[in-house]
């Protein structure tokens, strides 16, 4: 009961700035977190990593900071979280390296290279007649925003239109090209 008394008291004094009582209830939870937080994740080294951005967090979040009566069991329930987000993202982040690898190793054919070239190129060709049915003003707006990159601001500095009318213009134009190309 006496340790919980500091913990406590060591919460609310690092909740209200003061920086040292942050550094002794990291050196009071330090090992009990560790040690908590290798029966979750065996990997010692995300483990303290956890811990030690735990107490970052909570310095830099300290004002937020609920008062808590069990400080303890508080931490270790951020622990854990931390740790599950951890895991959560190196999977995420293993599967997607696991599908660039995959299609890296995935070699095309030459008859689907050419099969694709080719499909580009239609693609290309139904786009060109789809623009040339565009007013000269929409061949110009569309010019300007998808191939040279300009934002609608720019366009409109460039066009001496206002930002609404080069939007609506660009709009209109893009629900031509998606009728003519269907």
């Amino acid at each position: 009961m006496l340790f919980e008394e500091d913990d406590r008291n060591f919460w609310e004094q690092m909740r209200l700035g003061d920086k040292q009582a942050l550094f002794e209830l990291y050196n009071l939870m330090y090992f009990h977190l560790i040690r908590y937080g290798l029966k979750i994740q065996p990997d010692h080294e995300l483990v303290k990593d956890a811990v030690n951005q735990i107490f970052l967090n909570l310095w830099e979040k300290r004002s937020r900071l609920p008062q808590v009566d069990h400080v303890r069991s508080y931490l270790m329930t951020v622990l854990k979280r931390c740790i599950l987000d951890q895991i959560f993202y190196q999977d995420r982040t293993n599967n997607a390296l696991s599908k660039m690898i995959a299609e890296e190793e995935e070699e095309l054919s030459y008859e689907e290279i050419l099969i694709r070239v080719q499909q580009d190129d239609d693609l290309k060709k139904k786009l060109s007649i789809a623009i040339q049915q565009l007013s000269p003003r929409q061949i110009e707006l569309v010019r300007l925003k998808f191939f040279e990159g300009l934002s609608y601001e720019q366009i409109a500095e460039r066009t001496s239109q206002t930002i609404k009318t080069s939007y609506n213009t660009i709009y209109d134009a893009i629900k031509v090209l998606r009728r003519l190309l269907k």
